[in-house]
């Protein structure tokens, strides 16, 4: 990795994109310290306790939500309005014709996302006001528009970064700024670690081989891939004869990287920022009762989030791979699978393995962000690392989808052998 950055570093064109990114990156950093006015920090703080869904906010947002300030809310309601998009543009014929228009037609959809993501964030913001009036210093019309404004266009801003950095820098922006946030949490959840497992070394032993191993499991399920023999038929134009090369399809076991992670968890924050809202576990009602099943620290929340990360991991991946389209292309260009006819059986086929290795990359996915979930349903004292399976998915999955960007830009600039 570290050798794939040295390279990048000396093409000009990749290193203007890595300062970019560095750039985004220390002005969300910056932006993460400009206070909301109206809100007591302290309240706010208090509100994110070990295993909470404010948690959540507060590791995405690298500690705006604790701090009180403008990316409290950090890139959630962009991603709520992505999933929701996606699911409308296979519901809605106008939005699937919309979305197979080419570059105008994604433009169109992504201006609907942007304004979606926009309307989200201030009824989230709407939701923070009314439903924790404890952290509001001044609650009065001036002091709703003021929050919600604020919060609202944080969410904006950083929906503009995170598309800056896709266009212009390296990487998936809105994953780099996942990334940024988590990683800037490391810090303090290194020392509650601390704090709580003091003097327990054979705890702290075994969290750091469940790290390694965690993060070697993460690299080579990211990396393994199926790789799908296709051979060529040989044709003659003219006087020259083409074709008869042999090739492969590679289908990667984790097709969707981390984007399943962050749906899931980002659907899962909904009923459990409303169980805030309304002291969900404190009561003996139902609805109290129900919305306590969503706290992170839940067995109902993690079985549930499995099965999140399962149903996600499936639909990213069918639609961002079409076996039907690769059969049709390979059927066009004279190439089969040996052994399949090509058409309806060879897409069959495709989807065939494509449905076994992805399940496999699922439910791997599953259990590392799961895992800790559960044992600290079991055991209280672990609350603190409840999240960090997760938060450990989403940076090596970021940083080798970096990685593996990079290198193929190199590899477009024909530099033979660059990366050995």
């Amino acid at each position: 990795m570290f050798q794939t950055l040295k390279n990048a570093w000396k093409v000009p064109d990749l290193r203007k994109k890595l300062l970019y990114t560095l750039l985004m990156l220390v002005i969300f950093r910056f932006g993460t310290f400009i206070p909301v006015p109206g809100l007591d920090r302290s309240q706010m703080a208090s509100l994110v306790t070990d295993g909470s869904l404010f948690s959540i906010l507060d590791i995405f947002s690298g500690g705006s939500f604790s701090n009180a300030t403008i990316f409290a809310m950090s890139i959630t309601p962009y991603i709520n309005a992505s999933i929701i998009m996606q699911l409308l543009t296979v519901a809605i014929p106008a939005l699937e014709r919309m979305s197979k228009e080419g570059m105008e037609g994604r433009k169109k959809i992504n201006e609907i996302t942007r304004y979606l993501a926009v309307g989200l964030a201030f009824l989230q913001a709407t939701g923070l006001f009314f439903g924790l009036r404890q952290i509001v210093t001044n609650y009065n019309v001036y002091g709703y528009l003021i929050i919600t404004l604020s919060f609202t266009a944080g969410t904006a801003f950083l929906m503009w970064l995170g598309e800056e950095i896709s266009q212009k820098g390296i990487g998936n922006g809105i994953s780099i700024l996942i990334f940024a946030g988590i990683v800037a949490r490391i810090p303090t959840m290194a020392k509650t670690a601390w704090q709580n497992f003091t003097g327990k070394w054979i705890i702290l032993a075994l969290i750091l081989i469940y790290t390694v191993l965690s993060i070697a499991f993460v690299i080579f399920v990211t990396r393994a891939e199926r790789r799908i023999p296709v051979q060529y038929a040989k044709r003659v134009v003219g006087r020259k004869m083409y074709g008869g090369q042999s090739s492969n399809i590679p289908l990667k076991i984790a097709a969707g990287g981390v984007i399943p992670i962050i749906f899931a968890m980002s659907i899962m924050s909904f009923p459990g920022t409303i169980a805030q809202f309304f002291g969900a576990g404190n009561g003996t009602g139902f609805w109290s009762k129900f919305l306590s099943l969503f706290q992170s620290t839940s067995w109902f929340y993690a079985v549930l989030y499995f099965i999140l990360i399962i149903g996600f991991t499936f639909f990213y991946t069918s639609i961002t791979f079409n076996p039907v389209e690769i059969s049709n292309n390979l059927k066009t260009n004279g190439g089969f699978v040996p052994g399949i006819r090509p058409g309806r059986p060879t897409s069959d086929f495709i989807s065939k393995i494509l449905g076994r290795i992805t399940m496999v990359g699922a439910i791997f996915l599953g259990i590392v962000a799961v895992l800790p979930i559960v044992v600290s349903v079991f055991q209280p004292s672990f609350r603190s690392l409840s999240l960090g399976g997760t938060s450990l998915l989403i940076v090596v999955g970021v940083v080798l989808e970096t990685v593996e960007q990079l290198e193929a830009q190199m590899l477009m600039r024909h530099y033979t052998g660059f990366l050995e």
